[in-house]
């Protein structure tokens, strides 16, 4: 149950995180509205929320936090941006999954 909510806090923060930084560029990029930027905000202000709720320390969590966004952020722009990962963005990923499993959850004496 802690595996699974500790990788729900993840997402969360990865979401937060990318759909505030999406916002925020749209804004900027595609003229939208002020609000765009506001709400991206708010979205990036819960980014630096969620990862609190990590029972790991500050630099274990966001050093395993980095492998979760590269994935989530892959993802992003495969459903929103429509731009597939190529096998070599499926490598990279998975070695980041890999590191953040080995960073978070290895067993430690």
């Amino acid at each position: 149950m802690e595996l699974a909510k500790s990788i729900s806090f993840f997402i969360a923060a990865g979401l937060c995180e990318i759909a505030g930084g999406y916002l925020v560029w749209i804004w900027i990029r595609d003229g939208k509205s002020i609000w765009y930027a506001a709400l991206g905000a708010v979205l990036l202000v819960l980014y630096g929320i969620v990862p609190t709720l990590q029972p790991a320390n500050f630099g274990r969590v966001y050093a395993a936090y980095g492998g979760v966004f590269i994935v989530l952020s892959l993802l992003w722009g495969w459903g929103i941006d429509k731009t597939p990962p190529d096998r070599f963005d499926l490598i990279g990923g998975t070695v980041a999954l890999v590191g953040v499993f080995i960073i978070m959850y290895w067993p430690r004496s």
